[in-house]
C-alpha cells in the first residue's frame, strides 16, 4: 500500500468495524490538516506569480488554434520547474505528466484559448493587447489554477508523496470547439482514470465552488435545413408547392414534435435563429432556409437527435409537397459528471476551502466540450466562484467587460490539488466510488 506522507489524502476503504472507520475519520482529518500549511506555504510563494501569468496571458489573448505565445509560454513554466512538457500536433495546447508512471492517473484540465471579442475593461492594466480578442470567459484563469496545481503536485512528487501520477492538459480551441478531440487523439487521455477541470462562474463568489452530479452544462450543435419546390405566382399556390407556407409548418412544428420522441428531463430543444425564403411578396420562392442549436442534457438523447430529426423533417416536408435536406453539425455532447467524481470534489474542496465553500449549481444550456473527455473516462466539472464578495457588479461570461477577483486563482490551485490527491489516493486504496470522507479538515476560503 502506499506511503500516506503529509499532503496525501486517504480516500475511503473498504468497508470497516466501527472502530476501524473512526480511524479513517482521524487519519483524514491529519491528511487534511498537513496538506492545508503546504498549499498556505506554497501559495505565499507563488500566488503573486500565478496572478502575474495570468495577467500576461490576459494582455496577449489568442484564438483556438492560434495559442502559440500562450502555449509557449506554459511550457517555458513546466520546462523550468524539470516537467517535460508534450506540445500537442498543431502546435498549440500541450499536455504534461507529473510523478510515477505506475498506479492510477487523473487529469487536470484547463482551456487555453480566447474569444473575438473586443476588451472592454479600459482601466485595467492587464487588457488585451490585441484588438478584437480577449479573454471573455476565464480561460487565463483557469490556465493559471491548474498551472499553479502542477507546480505544486511536482513538489508532491519529488519528496514522494503522489500515489500515482497527474496529467496537465492544456487544451487548445475550446470555444471552436474541438480541442478536446485533438488532446484526446494525440493520446492526452490515454491511461487516464479520471478527469477534472474548473470553470470561472461570475455568478458565485470568491472562496465558493458550485458542485452538480449528471449533467451541467449541455449538447450544442448546430442544424441547416434546405427546402426546394416548385415556385409561381401568389395568386396560384395550388400550381406549386407552396414553400414558405412549409417552411413555417417544419419551423414551427419540427421543436415541438423533436421534444416529444425523448423524455422530457433530457431537455431536448431546437431553437432556430434564421429563417429566409423569397425576395418580392407576389412570388412563392422555390427554395428556403432554416437555421438553428439543437441543445440537449442526456447523452442518450443527444446521439439521436440527428436521426429523430431527420426523420420529422421528412415527414412534415412530404405532407406539403416539398423537397427537405438537413445538415447537422455536431458541436459538443453534454458535460455529465461522474457521483464518484463530484464527490471527491466535495470531499477536497472540504478540507481546503471548509464546507461552508461548496454551493449547489444549477445545470447550464451552454455547450463545454469538456464533455468529450468524460465520453470517454468519468471526471467532472465545477463551477469556480470569481465574484468579489459583495460586488453589485453584473459581469457575465462572453462579454467585453468580463474580469475576475484574482484571489480565486489561490481557490482554484487549492481545490484541483486536493481533489487530485483525493482521487489518487482512492485509486490507490481500491476504493468504492462515491464514498464520502467525513471528518475533513476545515480551511479559510481566502489566505
Amino acid at each position: 500500500m502506499t506511503h500516506m506522507g503529509p499532503g496525501v489524502m486517504p480516500g475511503p476503504g473498504p468497508a470497516t468495524a466501527p472502530g476501524a472507520a473512526d480511524e479513517t475519520r482521524h487519519a483524514v482529518g491529519e491528511a487534511g490538516a498537513a496538506l492545508q500549511p503546504q498549499l498556505d506555504g506554497f501559495l505565499a510563494d507563488r500566488e503573486a506569480e500565478l496572478v502575474a501569468f495570468r495577467r500576461d496571458l490576459h494582455a496577449h489573448p489568442e484564438l483556438g488554434y492560434n495559442e502559440y505565445r500562450t502555449t509557449e509560454r506554459i511550457a517555458a513554466r513546466l520546462k523550468k520547474a524539470g516537467l517535460e512538457p508534450r506540445v500537442l500536433p498543431r502546435g498549440t495546447g500541450l499536455y504534461c505528466d507529473i510523478g510515477p508512471d505506475d498506479g492510477h492517473t487523473v487529469a487536470l484540465r484547463a482551456d487555453i484559448d480566447a474569444l473575438p471579442l473586443q476588451d472592454e475593461k479600459e482601466h485595467a492594466p492587464y487588457r488585451s493587447t490585441v484588438p478584437g480578442v480577449a479573454h471573455a470567459c476565464g480561460h487565463d484563469v483557469h490556465t493559471a489554477m491548474v498551472l499553479g496545481a502542477g507546480l505544486f503536485l511536482a513538489q508532491q512528487a519529488e519528496a514522494g508523496l503522489l500515489p500515482g501520477r497527474v496529467r496537465l492538459l492544456f487544451q487548445p480551441a475550446e470555444e471552436t470547439p474541438g480541442g478536446a478531440l485533438d488532446v484526446m487523439a494525440a493520446g492526452g487521455i490515454a491511461g487516464v482514470d479520471r478527469a477534472f477541470a474548473l470553470h470561472c462562474d461570475p455568478r458565485i463568489e470568491v472562496g465558493q465552488l458550485g458542485l452538480r452530479t449528471g449533467a451541467i452544462t449541455a449538447a450544442c450543435d448546430k442544424v441547416y435545413v434546405k427546402v426546394t419546390g416548385p415556385g409561381g405566382h401568389t395568386a396560384r399556390p395550388h400550381l406549386t408547392a407552396d414553400l414558405v407556407y412549409a417552411l413555417a409548418k417544419i419551423v414551427t412544428e419540427l421543436p415541438a414534435a423533436l421534444s416529444r420522441r425523448v423524455d422530457p428531463r433530457s431537455s431536448l430543444s431546437l431553437v432556430w435563429g434564421r429563417v429566409a425564403a423569397g425576395s418580392v411578396a407576389n412570388a412563392i420562392p422555390d427554395d428556403g432556409i432554416a437555421e438553428g442549436t439543437v441543445r440537449c442534457l442526456d447523452d442518450e438523447a443527444w446521439h439521436r437527435a440527428p436521426e429523430m430529426m431527420d426523420a420529422l423533417l421528412q415527414s412534415v416536408a412530404s405532407a406539403y409537397d416539398v423537397e427537405a435536406s438537413l445538415e447537422y453539425v455536431r458541436g459538443v455532447p453534454p458535460t455529465v459528471n461522474e457521483a464518484a467524481s463530484v464527490q471527491m470534489f466535495r470531499d477536497a474542496a472540504t478540507q481546503v476551502i471548509g464546507e461552508e465553500g461548496v454551493v449547489p449549481t444549477p445545470q447550464s444550456l451552454g455547450g463545454e466540450d469538456f464533455g468529450w473527455y468524460l465520453e470517454s473516462i468519468p471526471g467532472a466539472l465545477a463551477r469556480l466562484g470569481v465574484r468579489e464578495p459583495g460586488s453589485e457588479a453584473e459581469y457575465d461570461l462572453h462579454r467585453g467587460d468580463f474580469d475576475v477577483d484574482e484571489r480565486c486563482i489561490g481557490v482554484g490551485v487549492r481545490v484541483l490539488a486536493a481533489t487530485a490527491l483525493t482521487a489518487l489516493w482512492d485509486g490507490a486504496r481500491g476504493a468504492g466510488p462515491g464514498a464520502r470522507l467525513d471528518g475533513a479538515a476545515e480551511g479559510a476560503a481566502l489566505s
